[in-house]
């Protein structure tokens, strides 16, 4: 069975920073695009970041560019999000992704708040 289980979410003030990470099993990551998509209320779920299965080539929305950074952890079979210079346009349910051919997976969400 496989799974992807995120964590790191949480609350953190406007200019603070947050690690997001995305656990796999029952897949090996590395074998997989990976991606973050987040979701805020109201709004349809949008792209964030997304890594090659190589980790060669990374790419970010324009409102994330500079400020996120997508990084693979191959030996604990995981991918992770940095998130800094937060802003509360940021508040969103974090998930990830991970695709390779028709095979698709998503994890179930972890929550991100950016507020004073």
């Amino acid at each position: 069975q496989v799974q992807l289980v995120e964590s790191g979410g949480g609350w953190v003030q406007p200019g603070g920073s947050l690690a997001l990470s995305c656990a796999a099993s029952g897949i090996t990551l590395s074998d997989y695009a990976a991606s973050w998509y987040r979701q805020a209320p109201g709004k349809e779920r949008e792209l964030v970041a997304s890594i090659t299965f190589a980790g060669t080539f990374t790419d970010y929305s324009d409102s994330v560019k500079g400020r996120f950074y997508i990084s693979r952890d191959d030996n604990k079979n995981m991918v992770n999000l940095q998130m800094s210079s937060l802003e509360p346009e940021d508040t969103a349910v974090y998930y990830c992704r991970a695709r390779l051919i028709s095979n698709d997976y998503w994890g179930q969400g972890t929550q991100v708040t950016v507020s004073s």
